[in-house]
């Protein structure tokens, strides 16, 4: 109906332009009368540089028409519209005369001039003939791809360079550009959090964001890689997204999203690099890229190989007060050593189809081994209440290996509509992921004078596990006004996970024999469907963003060695999230938001199966835990003090109910092998409401 009325409209301004056009005196031109229903016009197109074919940003644009100046009598040409062309080299000119003659004239820093004729050819007699199709793609016409070629004697004279902050605050998330950090040359993703505001590394390399960990995203899809298996080399920024807005999957229990966001290759052409690196623990790196854009495919390839080795030491404190009349005191030290590789690989291309639509192909291989050893000291004493004190010593041995594999794949579509930074993006990911494992561990106590208390223990571990990970989704973006946008979206993700893992003793003739109640052959499927939209809005200093997340999951988990399974349906639930931001000058903001998010228990924290890997500190977990739920609010003042010094200040609250939470609790040691005692086990529970 509204394409009729419009078809209508284009057809009585002409015809009425046809008949008044010879009444008007004076020779007036086309384009000089009609009133508004003569400006329904719309030309578009897209700047391309002509060598690359990359999109030219912040090319001025300008309309001109040649019109007659009533004071001087004579004509002259007038801008008539104009703008400058968004990242994406896109440029939109509404409201134009369809009966006038322009001139486009495009120009950019380091590019000669672009001018040529431009206008809205309508078939008169077309329309006398009912045919309205061609009268309308007349009137919304599409320039197409227009190339600039490059003026040498412009780039002898204009040289143009910017740094990026270090920090960058955006809406909902903090950005912290590490691209040129020389710290973390030749390390990993570990070596570079360590350097990043606000986050927390240990020293076995976890990181944790506000006492949690937080969900590994790459290039903002989840992913199966762990932050030892990313190069340090490999990544151009890291983005802190403490509150996630409803855009993103509502798990975490607030524990926040740490986004690695990858270098891409942006020269043009047919370029690469080869480098190699080794960094104050004589680790050695070396890798390379290489690029290749033409015409309409742009193909990009970056691998690494990076050699790994790092030694620590840790030393642990214990006292159990048994009864009323016995004391025991354990000290543990050990210094564990890990030696191994690591390669990673990633790749694909683009494919753009035409100025609006684009196809991106993407792989990545990742494979590494690691091998591990460790020496561990324990020192008991006991003190009865007749102060009669029994001191013993023991030793534990541990030799392990760990192999891993993850094979990645991505699809995606994107159309990008006339109406600049108007998009519509349907992407496709796929992750496998392979591990093997497998340990040799010896244990032995002693008396004082070093004499034998019992005999060796000799155990062994092995196993391995699979998963495969699939996610889809869509997202339509549409900035409704230049400071008006709306957000919308679907996604569903499957995991499924298998895994399996046995432990054996050495019995009296030397051969390992399986310990049933000690290995676990498990398997689960953990799906999550969900639908978000996002409404934000700018006005002047202020802005805002609403959000709205509907999640529904299911997970279902089976212990393959004894048929048992566990099932959990977590009901469809609502996730809003509001982000509010007022800048208070060039240099300085101040945001408040608020979301609620899920923290749904993982297999390990459900299967009721004990972990022996610790012989003091026995792990088992609860099949009754029910998912937590937080509200999480925080506010933030960022100043940028200089171009290198920022200063960065964030409060937040966070409220929990049904918090999943561990505790340990002394029992007898269900190992049949190990000594008679009892020991510390570690299981979890459903806490009750608490303000952290």
């Amino acid at each position: 109906m509204i394409n009729s009325i419009k078809f209508l409209l284009v057809f009585v301004c002409t015809i009425t332009l046809s008949m008044v056009h010879a009444q008007m005196p004076g020779g007036a031109g086309r384009g000089q009368m009609g009133g508004q229903n003569m400006n329904l016009g719309h030309l578009y197109g897209k700047v391309l540089e002509s060598v690359s074919g990359k999109p030219l940003e912040a090319a001025s644009v300008l309309l001109i028409q040649n019109k007659f100046d009533s004071v001087t009598k004579k004509r002259k040409e007038v801008v008539v519209g104009g703008m400058l062309t968004d990242k994406k080299g896109e440029f939109s000119l509404e409201n134009l005369n369809i009966m006038a003659q322009y001139k486009l004239k495009i120009t950019a820093i380091g590019f000669k001039t672009y001018e040529a004729k431009a206008g809205f050819e309508l078939n008169m007699a077309g329309a006398r003939n009912g045919d309205m199709s061609s009268m309308l793609s007349a009137v919304d016409k599409d320039l197409g791809n227009i190339t600039l070629s490059p003026d040498a004697q412009q780039l002898e004279n204009v040289t143009v360079s910017a740094n990026k902050a270090l920090l960058e605050m955006k809406i909902d998330r903090k950005v912290f550009n590490v691209e040129k950090n020389l710290t973390s040359v030749g390390g990993t993703a570990v070596d570079v959090m360590k350097n990043v505001p606000s986050l927390n590394v240990d020293i076995d390399g976890n990181v944790s964001l506000r006492n949690a960990a937080p969900q590994i995203f790459v290039d903002g899809r989840p992913t199966t890689l762990t932050l030892d298996q990313i190069p340090a080399d490999e990544i151009a920024s890291v983005e802190i997204i403490t509150n996630p807005s409803a855009k993103f999957d509502a798990s975490g229990g607030g524990a926040g999203i740490l986004n690695i966001v990858m270098k891409k290759n942006k020269k043009a052409g047919y370029n690469g690099n080869i480098n190699a690196s080794i960094d104050s623990r004589l680790r050695p790196a070396v890798g390379g890229d290489i690029n290749v854009k033409q015409n309409k495919i742009n193909f990009f390839a970056r691998g690494r190989l990076n050699y790994r080795k790092s030694i620590s030491t840790n030393v642990s404190d214990r006292t159990n007060f048994l009864n009323n009349d016995t004391t025991s005191l354990f000290i543990q030290n050990n210094k564990p050593i890990s030696k191994g590789y690591f390669a990673f690989l990633r790749g694909g291309f683009d494919y753009f189809i035409d100025n609006r639509n684009t196809i991106t192909v993407g792989g990545m291989f990742v494979n590494g081994q690691f091998n591990n050893t460790d020496y561990i000291n324990i020192e008991r004493d006991t003190l009865y209440k007749n102060n009669l004190l029994l001191s013993d010593l023991g030793v534990r041995d541990t030799r392990t290996s760990f192999q891993f594999r993850n094979v990645g794949a991505s699809l995606s579509y994107k159309h990008n509509f006339t109406k600049p930074n108007k998009e519509w993006t349907v992407d496709a990911n796929y992750n496998s992921s392979k591990n093997d494992n497998s340990g040799d561990y010896r244990t032995q106590y002693f008396y004082t004078n070093n004499s034998p208390k019992t005999a060796a223990i000799f155990e062994r571990t092995g196993g391995g596990g699979t998963s495969k990970f699939f996610t889809a989704q869509t997202d339509f973006v549409n900035p409704i006004s230049e400071n008006i946008k709306m957000e919308m979206g679907v996604r569903a993700a499957v995991r499924n996970y298998e895994s399996n893992s046995a432990n054996y003793v050495q019995d009296g003739t030397g051969k390992f024999v399986l310990v049933p109640g000690f290995s676990n052959d498990y398997k689960f499927t953990d799906q999550v469907y969900a639908a978000y939209m996002t409404f934000s809005q700018k006005i002047k200093n202020f802005t805002y963003q609403l959000g709205l997340r509907a999640e529904s999951s299911s997970y279902t988990g089976t212990l393959i060695s004894t048929g048992k399974k566990f099932k959990n349906d977590y009901p469809f639930s609502l996730f809003p999230s509001v982000f509010l931001t007022y800048k208070l000058n060039d240099k300085s903001d101040i945001q408040l938001n608020y979301s609620r998010k899920i923290n749904r228990p993982n297999f390990f924290q459900l299967i009721p199966n004990y972990d022996i890997s610790d012989p003091l500190n026995l792990s088992i977990g609860n099949p009754n835990l029910v998912p937590e739920f937080t509200n999480l609010a925080e506010i933030s003042y960022q100043n940028q003090l200089t171009k290198k010094t920022s200063f960065l200040a964030t409060a937040y609250l966070k409220n929990t109910n049904d918090l999943i939470t561990n505790y340990q609790y002394r029992d007898k040691n269900p190992d049949p092998n190990a000594k008679p005692d009892t020991v510390l086990i570690t299981t979890y529970t459903n806490a009750t409401p608490v303000i952290m």
